[in-house]
């Protein structure tokens, strides 16, 4: 245990905070030393500040961590925020120029000048943002939720055959409001086609993604995007249909194959909370579906499916992401896991 890197959680006790104490409770190089929540939960246990909804049980060890504030000073250097966006611009920032190294779910800092929005399969060549941020420590962004459910599938279709432009229509599950951020009687038997700023983040972070990185900042990839988001009334899951004109044409035979044998240095260097396989396909009809596929590798992978020709585009293809683990807490710490084994993080 004496080799474990120490780290620290803000924003604990929300839904995306249990996720990264669910992901990191047992792995194999960060250690939880310190949980950050609001001021009136400050020195309590955290079994008793907590409304646990997480599959996994928590490990006595954490259940026992006495709470900070999020505004305490903190020993552990690497930082994973799962703040609100309303509090967490400044708290990073000022984390980021202390000389921590964080790794945020927020989107306050995603359109940064130098801040990378990081899919370690996709636009690993990004992390050279970094070096321009100067900052004793830095900030690495994942994306949206829906975005890495979009932008993962893409980033081949991109290298193989170009892209034109993308429409994408997500049905997005109910975690991604947090813990009580939509009530019951708005959504139980509906649903709500209207997510606010979240279109217009699927449509900034996707280009910005899929762009390019030069010492003058990023340059957004050149293809149109237009999203429509919907929320429904399921738990996790985010399922988004795609619809994408290429450069080139080829059969589905030929998109699928792309699809499948699409990696990138996750798996080659084998990390913890790297999936084995980025992209699952599935040639039966009905598939994905959030109940079932939701959770393949650990809720990392992103599970296609429904890929056919088009009318009046090139291809479409349906498309899901766990939107708590890879969308969010799983992004975020395959980020810093990749980050600390190319030694860019040093403690």
């Amino acid at each position: 245990m004496s080799n474990m890197v120490e780290v620290a959680i803000l924003g604990a006790t929300g839904i995306v905070g249990q996720r990264f104490i669910s992901i990191l409770q047992n792995h194999p190089f960060f250690k939880i030393k310190e949980l950050c929540a609001s001021e009136n939960k400050k020195g309590r246990r955290f079994l008793d500040s907590v409304d646990w909804l997480i599959e996994e049980e928590l490990n006595d060890e954490i259940k026992e961590i006495k709470l900070k504030s999020i505004n305490d000073k903190l020993e552990s250097k690497i930082i994973f925020s799962a703040l609100p966006k309303e509090i967490s611009f400044e708290i990073e920032d000022e984390l980021s120029k202390k000389g921590y190294y964080v790794f945020s779910n927020s989107s306050s800092h995603r359109y940064d000048k130098f801040v990378p929005i990081l899919i370690p399969e996709v636009n690993l060549e990004h992390i050279e943002s970094i070096k321009f941020q100067k900052r004793a420590g830095f900030i690495v962004t994942n994306p949206n939720c829906t975005t890495t459910g979009i932008a993962i599938p893409l980033k081949p279709i991109k290298e193989k055959l170009g892209i034109k432009r993308v429409l994408s229509v997500s049905m997005q599950a109910i975690s991604g409001a947090g813990v009580s951020g939509l009530p019951s009687m708005k959504i139980i038997n509906n649903i709500i086609p209207y997510i606010e700023n979240e279109e217009e983040k699927i449509e900034i972070e996707l280009r910005k993604i899929l762009g390019k990185f030069t010492k003058d900042g990023f340059l957004s990839a050149n293809f149109d995007v237009e999203a429509r988001c919907n929320r429904v009334p399921i738990r996790d899951g985010h399922m988004i249909i795609n619809f994408v004109e290429t450069d080139k044409e080829v059969d589905v035979e030929k998109i699928k194959e792309i699809l499948e044998d699409f990696k990138g240095e996750p798996q080659k260097l084998n990390l913890p909370t790297s999936p084995k396989k980025v992209l699952r396909i599935f040639d039966e009809q009905t598939r994905p579906q959030p109940i079932l596929d939701s959770n393949i590798d650990k809720g990392m992978s992103i599970s296609i499916g429904r890929i056919k020709k088009s009318s009046f585009f090139t291809f479409t293809f349906t498309s899901l992401v766990h939107n708590t683990i890879r969308g969010a807490a799983g992004g975020s710490v395959l980020n810093a896991e990749i980050l600390y084994k190319l030694n860019y993080i040093k403690v």
